[in-house]
């Protein structure tokens, strides 16, 4: 156990795979914080956290991924801990992962934050390191990720490691884009203070990162499919990224050909596609206007 380390899990409508994730991280850490966002089924999260010793934060309505790491960074901060490790409700922990993170980041004194090799658990599943390309964030080859560390371009937020002094300097998560690269805004911030972002391999995740994956022909990767009203994030933020000033101009080219490809998926191949259009419109809209918080009528 890491006992300067707390463990931070957001969760939304907890299935059976939250008591196995909580279970699994508290053997790990000192302290366990969980931030449900305005869930309508707390019982058996609430008897869960009970039996864990675990803080559990109930929230009355669903605020948005930021907003709640940001409360339970605080939470560790002000119990004394010296770092927090994020965790999203569907991702499961080696039994040394969190070991593996704290001591691989302790040796990289200007990391601010330190994640995984992620394996997603499911089929079509993919290997979620992310390094900088001309273009943009791209998913690390197999040679890259054979090295013991690699100075990511992102971190995804489930898994991460920050160093609370070093989050505190950066600054909180930006809850105006409420989920969806809000993880990547936070460490591309990190980044402009001179902060790196670092991969330890030795160190796994099992995650899931979307509802399902399918298999285009051409493709070597799979895609990803989200729900509709991710589509509405995912549109909104990308367009946020690419009006700030973090993104160098193939970055932003970048970005705009990944608009392109995600629209003409959801649009003409996805299921419910006529929800998927109108969702990626209003997104479009609301991006332009710099409209953020949660999807109007959401949950």
């Amino acid at each position: 156990m890491t006992h300067d380390v707390a463990g931070l899990v957001v969760t939304y409508q907890p299935t059976e795979h939250t008591a196995a994730l909580l279970r699994a991280l508290r053997a790990q850490v000192g302290g366990l914080v969980v931030i449900d966002n305005g869930s309508r089924n707390r019982e058996q999260l609430e008897a869960v956290c009970v039996e864990l010793d675990a803080h559990l934060i109930a929230l009355p309505e669903n605020t948005g991924i930021a907003h709640a790491q940001n409360l339970g960074i605080l939470w560790a901060r002000d119990a004394g801990y010296r770092y927090v490790i994020l965790f999203d409700q569907d991702s499961l922990p080696a039994a040394d992962m969190v070991t593996r993170l704290r001591q691989h980041l302790r040796s990289h004194p200007h990391a601010a934050a330190c994640g995984p090799y992620i394996r997603e658990d499911k089929p079509g599943g993919d290997e979620l390191v992310y390094v900088s390309r001309r273009l943009g964030p791209r998913r690390a080859r197999a040679e890259e990720l054979a090295a013991s560390s690699i100075d990511a371009a992102f971190l995804l937020a489930s898994g991460c490691l920050i160093d609370i002094r070093a989050a505190l300097d950066i600054g909180p998560m930006n809850e105006s884009y409420f989920i969806d690269h809000v993880d990547l805004e936070w460490c591309l911030r990190a980044q402009r203070r001179g902060y790196h972002t670092i991969v330890d391999t030795n160190a796994h995740l099992q995650h899931s990162l979307g509802e399902e994956t399918v298999m285009l022909p051409g493709r070597n990767q799979p895609v990803h499919v989200h729900s509709p009203v991710r589509c509405y994030y995912l549109m909104r933020n990308t367009i946020f990224l690419i009006r700030s000033d973090f993104l160098s101009w193939p970055w932003r080219m970048g970005y705009v050909i990944f608009m392109a490809k995600y629209s003409a998926f959801n649009t003409l191949l996805a299921d419910q596609r006529r929800e998927r259009t109108r969702c990626l419109i209003r997104g479009l809209r609301d991006g332009l206007l710099g409209r953020g918080g949660r999807y109007p009528n959401q949950k």
